[in-house]
């Protein structure tokens, strides 16, 4: 754990260095948003595992519509 933490502490010296402070807020923004979608999708793979292994009929699937991102 500590070899790790001390890899991402230089990887965050290089990009400062590299592309400077003013594009540390939107590289937070972008691994943030990053969490929160791979959380959404966990939450809902874990929920059709549950689904699947109580028996219940699965929830339509939510993929086939139409989204507001663009691609």
């Amino acid at each position: 754990m500590p070899d790790l933490l001390f890899i991402l502490i230089i990887i965050l010296v290089l990009v400062i260095l590299w592309r400077g402070p003013k594009t540390l807020p939107q590289i937070g923004n972008a691994l943030g948003r990053g969490v929160k979608e791979a959380r959404e999708e966990a939450a809902k793979a874990q929920a059709e595992i549950q689904a699947r292994a109580s028996g219940e009929p699965t929830p339509p699937n939510d993929d086939a519509t139409p989204t507001d991102r663009p691609a």
